[in-house]
């Protein structure tokens, strides 16, 4: 009997979550009218929360991806972005490869054979069952650098995976791959505007080489909906031996300055950091001895990028977008003492991604804008940066290193301010109280001695009611978002 009562239990709870609303029912995903975020055709935004799943179609079975994207699911993520080839050909853990018959797809699907394709399929409509979108990265940047495709195989490409996936709900096609644009351009573009002509529904985007913006290559592209740019993992001071190097040296952590750069290009868009430091990966890369990033280093990444003016974030860790597990090398760290990919699943980092997207999504959203002119007086520079961003009545500062805080609370609308103070690192909310419209220092104590108190202060209009005083956590906000007003 009770084995019977737990078969029933996880039908219904199959059964619910294929009926739960999913994000695409808001219609397709299109730009915003202010070229800044992205949202859906109802005008619900849609906030880009993104998990690094590189090797996902290469080295996880049937049953781990299902376990993956449940738990991303539960995790707040609402994309995955993975490398769709990693090879020409690439094999998944099956044996199968990608291609048959070079860059000709009339035979790629065998008869009998759970194939290399079949098994995306699967991914993907795994991915959907959970309300999530796949960020498919058509091929890896080192693959069309090393002139493993040209022009010729990027158009037969590019139209097969067009025309298979061209009707699926939640696809976000990514070109590039750790590349710059102007190598091998003409590849891209025509892997590019082969999939656009075909396919109308989906969104594009190209996701650059460390310390580069998409903007640089693609700013008038008519593929190009949206930007990306890869801070990257080095770490302050780690210049090493770059000649062509596109920011300030001594600046390397500083992702918020990505988003400004990037929109000095024309027509403004859409930007996201795609690629800033992994959890858990050595700070730099390649030397193992150095230490590795901490969790509340991939969020100071988060809300420095989004306070900037991002529309979302990717967050990653090194185990898990290498798929690492037993039997499998480990391309950055010390071979054989990296934790599998399940483990890091339960990583701090990995689990806190959401309380960002939870805050964002609790306030109007289309009017907020970066605003550095909150801070009164001096602001801090590294570790000690303020950033600000705010909405007509409300604004939001994020301080990673507890430093005291001189706001200007006369740059939103009220006469009074409730003010609170948001734990990155929990969610938690606490109330800190009233104050009248004016500058005002805050002081945040840290308890935890010499680990970063991460959080945000929120001032709002103390007429508005998007958060209670008794509150103690951000509600969550995974699939909802005030109706934004189409004729702004």
């Amino acid at each position: 009997m009770k084995k019977l009562s737990l078969i029933f239990l996880l039908a219904v709870a199959a059964c619910q979550l294929s009926m739960a609303q999913k994000p695409w029912d808001n219609g397709r995903l299109k730009v915003s009218d202010n070229q800044r975020y992205l949202q859906f055709e109802n005008g619900k935004p849609f906030f880009w929360l993104g998990e690094t799943g590189w090797l996902l179609p290469e080295r996880l079975d049937r049953a781990e991806a299902q376990y993956y994207l449940q738990k991303c699911r539960a995790a707040g993520y609402n994309m995955v972005q993975v490398q769709v080839m990693d090879g020409v050909p690439a094999y998944n853990i099956y044996g199968h490869p990608s291609l048959v018959d070079g860059w000709n797809f009339e035979k790629i699907n065998q008869k009998g054979v759970y194939g290399y394709w079949d098994h995306m399929d699967y991914i993907i409509s795994l991915a959907e069952q959970n309300g999530i979108y796949v960020g498919m990265v058509a091929i890896w940047g080192g693959l069309v650098k090393d002139g493993l495709i040209d022009v010729k195989g990027a158009k037969a490409y590019g139209r097969f995976l067009a025309e298979r996936y061209k009707n699926r709900p939640n696809i976000i096609w990514m070109m590039g791959g750790d590349i710059q644009g102007d190598i091998r351009p003409e590849v891209w573009e025509a892997l590019a505007t082969t999939i656009k002509s075909i396919d109308k529904n989906h969104l594009m985007t190209f996701h650059p080489r460390g310390r580069y913006t998409s903007a640089k290559w693609w700013s008038k592209a008519s593929w190009m909906d949206f930007h990306m740019f890869q801070s990257g993992h080095r770490k302050y001071g780690q210049r090493m031996g770059n000649k062509d190097y596109p920011i300030p040296d001594d600046t390397e952590e500083d992702n918020w300055m990505y988003v400004d750069s990037t929109w000095a290009y024309k027509p403004m868009k859409p930007v996201l950091d795609d690629e800033p430091s992994y959890e858990d990966i050595p700070k730099g890369l390649h030397d193992a001895n150095e230490a590795r990033w901490q969790d509340y280093d991939v969020r100071r990444y988060a809300y420095w990028s989004v306070f900037a003016g991002s529309c979302g974030h990717s967050y990653g860790h090194n185990a898990i977008m290498q798929m690492l597990k037993p039997g499998y090398p480990t391309s950055y760290g010390s071979d054989g003492a990296e934790k599998s990919w399940y483990q890091a699943l339960n990583d701090p980092g990995f689990n806190q991604m959401k309380h960002l997207k939870n805050l964002m999504l609790s306030f109007p959203y289309f009017e907020r804008v970066p605003d550095q002119s909150v801070i009164a007086g001096k602001n801090g520079v590294k570790y000690n940066r303020l950033l600000a961003t705010r909405g007509n009545d409300y604004i939001l500062v994020y301080n990673y290193n507890s430093v005291p805080m001189k706001i200007d609370l006369t740059k939103v609308s009220g006469d009074k301010k409730n003010v609170w103070w948001f734990d990155a690192a929990t969610g938690r909310l606490s109330y800190i109280g009233e104050f009248d419209n004016k500058p005002t220092t805050f002081s945040q104590q840290n308890p935890h001695h010499g680990i970063p108190n991460d959080g945000v202060l929120i001032a709002v209009d103390a007429s508005k009611d998007y958060l209670t005083k008794e509150q103690t956590e951000i509600s969550d906000h995974t699939l909802a978002g005030k109706a934004r007003n189409l004729n702004e």
